[in-house]
């Protein structure tokens, strides 16, 4: 007697590794794309510090650190962020000729 089970061929097995060419992104495009990522961090948690209130003014806020120098390093991350994910792997370019 049938129970209706339908049991997929790949149940039992170990997953086999997939070929890289699938991925639209190779590994030197993930490296690039998390390096970006920090570096857009580090510009977001330079700009990072204490406000002023309406009881006391703190004119650190308008110091070249948090108005010029972090805006500055995280807009380099996102512009390297599009770097990153556009960057061709010249040896994955080549190998791919080869095949």
């Amino acid at each position: 007697m049938k129970t209706g089970r339908v049991v997929s061929p790949a149940m039992g097995r170990k997953s086999e590794k997939t070929d890289p060419r699938l991925f639209a992104l190779g590994r030197r495009n993930l490296l690039l794309i998390g390096v970006a990522f920090v570096v857009i961090i580090l510009g977001f948690a330079l700009m990072a510090g204490p406000g002023s209130t309406p009881e006391h003014y703190n004119p650190e806020i308008f110091s070249f650190r948090r108005i010029v120098l972090a805006p500055t390093i995280a807009f380099l991350g996102f512009v390297f962020m599009v770097f990153a994910i556009l960057y061709k792997d010249p040896e994955k370019k080549h190998n791919s000729e080869k095949e």
